[in-house]
């Protein structure tokens, strides 16, 4: 396993970490399309990962209702210092009106929930899952800073911002001199790189570390689903989930399947092993998350840190997977880098 930065803090993190969502959850509605592994379950995944080097473990209060945070926190038993533990908040965990967001009290409230289910003091990495449209900034960064002061938190970062959102919440924690988010964890994949218009130059230039979800597509990258949708795999999370995990254009989604599938081929692995292996070579890339229901796939996509790509693999996925570049970014890459004559320079 390979270790790379968490943003400008020194701390080391594994580059394929664990992601928990398919822990728990049996008897939730949603949940249970995703893995509802129980206790045994996710002790073999979690204790492979461990000890093939991964030191990051992803969950969130609200993945099966609380349940995936206490499975990894019983999971963890014994090998808690082997472990970087990120969980996050916001969305509703309770009927109340307060039961959610990212309010001073909710933010209280969810840190001391998360700490007893997990059954440790203190958390590694708490993550604002998503942004919170009502609540001041201000107030929630305060709140965490605080939060990191009292040592119940070591970071905070935040998952599904806008670049301009991060850019914002780092100018006001450098003003008030506060704990500053450290990691965005971001939505990236083959088939949707949307991520690549401002979010990863903003994190290039912010040191801000970009942690990747669904970086399979909901299990299309894994190539078990052909056209027409027929799967080769019933119990795929894409299958279990209804369809569509996440969105993308599937008929320019199967073009860059074809040309994974070859790449594949051609190193003898499986077309999930080059998906991952793609993303590590993007920039910005600190860790990617992978969620498994079985042991075989876990192997399989921690093997992705051991893949190299070469320039023909990368170019050829690169030119069948490219976005149409954005405005402004076609603008500024006209005009980059300006040429001033020399007679005119003093």
């Amino acid at each position: 396993m390979k270790y790379r930065l968490l943003g400008r803090t020194g701390v080391w993190v594994s580059e394929i970490s664990l992601g928990a969502i398919t822990f728990g959850g049996a008897d939730h509605p949603i949940y249970k399309n995703l893995g509802a592994l129980g206790q045994d379950g996710v002790d073999r995944l979690v204790g492979m990962a461990l000890d093939a080097g991964v030191n990051f473990i992803d969950t969130a209060d609200i993945y099966a209702d609380g349940e995936s945070e206490q499975l990894l926190g019983q999971a963890i038993k014994g090998r808690r210092r082997d472990v970087l533990i990120g969980t996050k908040l916001l969305a509703a965990v309770g009927p109340g009106p307060n039961d959610q967001g990212l309010t001073r009290m909710h933010i209280m409230r969810s840190v001391e929930d998360s700490l007893r289910r997990l059954g440790t003091d203190y958390i590694d990495l708490y993550q604002l899952h998503n942004y919170d449209h009502v609540t001041p900034m201000e107030e929630t960064l305060s709140a965490l800073d605080d939060a990191v002061r009292q040592g119940k938190i070591r970071y905070i970062g935040c998952s599904n911002f806008f670049a301009w959102q991060i850019s914002k919440a780092l100018g006001i924690s450098a003003l008030h001199d506060q704990a500053r988010l450290v990691s965005n964890q971001t939505h990236y994949s083959l088939v949707s790189r949307d991520a690549e218009r401002d979010l990863v130059p903003m994190a290039e230039d912010e040191g801000v570390s970009l942690t990747v979800w669904a970086p399979l597509a909901g299990g299309f990258l894994s190539g078990k689903h052909d056209r027409g949708g027929v799967s080769t795999e019933q119990d795929s999370r894409r299958v279990q989930a209804g369809g569509d995990f996440v969105p993308f254009d599937e008929e320019a989604g199967f073009k860059i399947l074809d040309v994974v599938r070859a790449v594949a081929a051609r190193h003898e692995v499986s077309p999930a092993r080059v998906s991952l292996a793609w993303l590590l070579a993007q920039r910005a890339v600190t860790s990617v998350v992978v969620g498994a229901r079985k042991p075989e796939q876990l192997a399989d996509n921690l093997a992705a840190s051991d893949l190299t790509l070469t320039e023909q693999d990368l170019a050829e996925l690169d030119e069948v997977s490219r976005p149409p570049v954005a405005y402004p970014n076609w603008i500024q890459a006209a005009f980059n880098p300006m040429r001033i004559p020399a007679a005119n320079l003093a």
